[in-house]
Formats: C-alpha cells, sequence, structure tokens
C-alpha cells in the first residue's frame, strides 16, 4: 500500500468505508460534479393543517455527516459535468426560441428571425490563417522597426495566429475600453434597431412597442485576437412577444436593414481621461445577417443552438482569452499561463483599473477577462424559457416535486467542497460513464429515427 500513488491509497480506502455505497449514490446523483459543494442541516417537511411531520431529512445520516450538490460551473476546464448540464439548458434555451416548445409556441418558427454577428473593430494588424498572412508587395517597417506585413502561412492552431505584428503599435488601451464598454454598445445596438424598424414603417419610436417586439438571445466569444465578438439570435414578435404574430411591415428583409444599419451607427463615448482622451467606440466594419428558414434555405436552427450551447461552456484556457479566476495582484499577471498578447491586455487593464476616472468599470476585479464585464449569455425577457424554468423541470422530471399545502423548514450551511485525490478519480470515473451511456441512447435515438439529437 505504501508503494502506491497517494490517489490509488485514498481511492482504496474510500471504497472500504462502509458507507462507501451511499457516498457513490451522491456522487453518482452529481453527475460526477469535479468540485462539488458539501452542506451539512435538515430539511423539515410539515402539513400545513395539522403540522404533522411528512418528511425529515438530515444529513447526519449520511458518509462525513455532509450532503454533495453540483458546482455548477459553466466551464468545461473547472468541471465537465456540469458544464455538460449546462450545455444542455443552455441548447433547450435558444433551441426554445428558435422551433418553440418549453411553454414557446411552435409559430415562432415562421417569424422574422437572423443569426447575426458583430466584431469588434481593428486595434492593430495581427497575424491570420489565410493563404498569406498579410501580404504586402513594398514591405517596409513601423516606426519600432518591425515589417508592417508577414508572408507566411499560418495553420490554423499556430501560436501566432491573432497575435499583434507590432505589440508596440497595438492599441491595447482602446482594446480594453472596448471591451469594458461592449455591453453598453450591444444595449444601444438593440435600442437603435427597433427605433429603425419603427422610423422605416412611419411608427413613432416610442410606440414601437405597441406593434411589435425584438427579442434576442446572445453570446460574447473571444476571437484569436482576444477581442470580444457578439453572435445572437434575433426575432420579431407581436407586441406581446412569442404568443403574438409581427405585424404586416415586419419582414426578414426589413429586420437585416435595420440590424446593419444600426451596427454601423451606434457608438458609446468613455470617460476622458488625461492618460488615453475620449474615445469613440464602434462595432467593427465585419457585419453579418443571415437569416433562418424553415425551408432548410439558411443556418440550421439545431445547429445555431448547438454552437451556443457549445460555446458557453468554453474556459478562457480553451480560447486562449484571459483567466477562469480573478486575479488580486500584479504578480498574478506576471505569472499567469497566458500568451504575451493577452499578458499585455491584463497588464493594461490593472494600470488603466488603478486611474480614477476608470473607477466604475472595475478594470482590475475584470482584469482576467481583460476588461470585458457582461455575461457571456443574455438574453431579452420574452425570447425563450429560464435557466431556473429549465432546472424546475428536471427536477419535477426527476420526482423532486412541490406538494401543496405543506411547510417546508430548512437548516443548511456550507462546510466545504472539492475532493480528496481517491474521490476525484472516482468521480471522473463516473462522469465518464455517464457520458459514454449517454452517448450510446443518442446514438441508437439517432439510427432509430434519422435526426439529429443533442
Amino acid at each position: 500500500m505504501r508503494q502506491l500513488p497517494e490517489t490509488d491509497r485514498d481511492a482504496i480506502r474510500l471504497a472500504q468505508d462502509p458507507n462507501f455505497a451511499r457516498w457513490l449514490e451522491q456522487i453518482t446523483a452529481t453527475g460526477g460534479c469535479s468540485h462539488p459543494v458539501h452542506l451539512s442541516g435538515s430539511t423539515t417537511t410539515l402539513d400545513g393543517t395539522t403540522g404533522e411531520i411528512l418528511r425529515h431529512y438530515d444529513t447526519r445520516a449520511e458518509p462525513g455527516e455532509r450532503l454533495l450538490v453540483r458546482c455548477r460551473n459553466r466551464r468545461a476546464t473547472v468541471c465537465p459535468a456540469c458544464s455538460r448540464l449546462h450545455a444542455g439548458d443552455t441548447f433547450h434555451l435558444v433551441r426554445a426560441g428558435l422551433l418553440g416548445g418549453k411553454n414557446i409556441p411552435t409559430t415562432v418558427r415562421h417569424r422574422p428571425r437572423l443569426f447575426i454577428t458583430l466584431t469588434a473593430p481593428s486595434f492593430g494588424p495581427v497575424h491570420r490563417t489565410g493563404e498569406v498572412c498579410r501580404p504586402r508587395r513594398n514591405g517596409g517597417t513601423c516606426e519600432h522597426g518591425r515589417p508592417l506585413g508577414c508572408g507566411a502561412v499560418h495553420a490554423p492552431g499556430a501560436g501566432d495566429v491573432g497575435q499583434p505584428l507590432c505589440p508596440d503599435c497595438y492599441d491595447y488601451t482602446a482594446h480594453v475600453l472596448w471591451h469594458a464598454h461592449a455591453s453598453k454598445l450591444w444595449d444601444r445596438f438593440v435600442i437603435d434597431v427597433r427605433r429603425r424598424l419603427a422610423t422605416s414603417v412611419g411608427l413613432v419610436q416610442s410606440r414601437f412597442g405597441d406593434h411589435a417586439r425584438l427579442s434576442f438571445a446572445r453570446i460574447a466569444e473571444y476571437q484569436k485576437r482576444a477581442a470580444v465578438h457578439v453572435h445572437a439570435v434575433v426575432r420579431l414578435d407581436g407586441p406581446n412577444g412569442p404568443e403574438d404574430q409581427p405585424p404586416d411591415w415586419g419582414t426578414t428583409e426589413l429586420l437585416i436593414d435595420a440590424v446593419r444599419a444600426s451596427a454601423r451607427r451606434v457608438l458609446v463615448h468613455t470617460p476622458y481621461s488625461p492618460a488615453a482622451g475620449e474615445l469613440s467606440l464602434r462595432w467593427g466594419a465585419q457585419v453579418d445577417a443571415r437569416p433562418l428558414r424553415t425551408n432548410g434555405d439558411g443556418p440550421d436552427d439545431d445547429a445555431v443552438a448547438a454552437y451556443v450551447a457549445k460555446y458557453v461552456t468554453k474556459g478562457a484556457s480553451e480560447t486562449g482569452a484571459g483567466l477562469d479566476h480573478a486575479v488580486t495582484a500584479w504578480e498574478d499577471i506576471e505569472s499567469a499561463p497566458v500568451s504575451s498578447h493577452v499578458r499585455s491586455l491584463m497588464r493594461t487593464c490593472w494600470r488603466l483599473g488603478g486611474l480614477s476616472e476608470y473607477a466604475p468599470l472595475r478594470l482590475r476585479s475584470w482584469t482576467h477577462t481583460l476588461g470585458y464585464r457582461g455575461h457571456i449569455l443574455t438574453k431579452s425577457r420574452a425570447y425563450s424559457t429560464t435557466y431556473a424554468a429549465l432546472r424546475a423541470e428536471r427536477a419535477h422530471h426527476m420526482g423532486h416535486l412541490e406538494v401543496p399545502h405543506v411547510i417546508t423548514e430548512r437548516q443548511w450551511r456550507y462546510v466545504g467542497s472539492g475532493h480528496t485525490p481517491g474521490a476525484a478519480l472516482i468521480a471522473a470515473g463516473v462522469a465518464s460513464d455517464i457520458i459514454l451511456n449517454r452517448e450510446i441512447a443518442l446514438t441508437e435515438v439517432r439510427i432509430a429515427d434519422g435526426g439529429a439529437a443533442w
């Protein structure tokens, strides 16, 4: 035993515990969560009329006198099991807004719907994939003595892709401040789309909500250059949302024109700073707006939903942009396992975050995301269902029902998190088995009906 690795010794110790079977049930119930939360306490369910105890649960009867629950982290780099569950919820959330279901009428599939992409502007030339990176006939160098072009052909996964040709010429300040204002830029973009739709059909802008509603779900994705761009599903409904048909003037072509015009028009001004001045921030020149059609002429609805779900679970280490955890000191930036380009962005965040004029942006708190302060996924209220509703539906399916006319008393406290080395090994095996069983089941479904399943 002494010659075995610590992980193996710990796994054997757990397997020999008399309560191992119950502990394994808890691990399985969490789906093999990599970093479960440990709770201690009790729940008592009482009859609301008679006061009779209908059910009582106490962790004192559990292994270690604690209950393990999912960490619910969306990042696959942190917890693959919970991120997969989150991806599934995201898929159904986005899909319901495209095709209906989850209390959303199926008629939404026939509404004007777009899949749009808005990019960040250029902050300086970077290496890119393609036949030739940046061909330049006359050569030349920048003021720092570096070549203005690049004649190499970079593979998609090459380390140079996304890195500036000249880090000294690259506008790191504008890049960070654009990230810090990206959410506000999106808000103004949505407002301007509504206004343009109203103006184009002769409506008073303030009365647009009486005739139609713009619904959306969007995700933020980091490009190779570590700049956020936005993918969004946009749908035009009637004034009451998905239950209402849009007005006759609400066409896909009109929506595309409004999206493209607003993307070119909206801007956000940064606070004035003696160090950087006042910047005017806009979307990049590349704007894509593609209609989603039910006849197959356009991006597939399921493919769009699956793409959004896949990206929303990616961690910073997978995208090459920032870190999955906050940094608290300059030293954390210097030791971070990131590229020199990302490290420069993090340093810029930290420096700008120390200026009083940028204090409301809380740049130091968001250094690990390179200044971006928004959520990875956001949606309008009427687009589709919610994560909370999906979790409640899953709990109902698993038999966790809310019984009417009862009183539930709960007393819980946090007592720890994570696994011992042996427990982590066993949890990883449980998660792997669940994935394998699920893939086998999905394969059988595809064979049976010839369709694609999430």
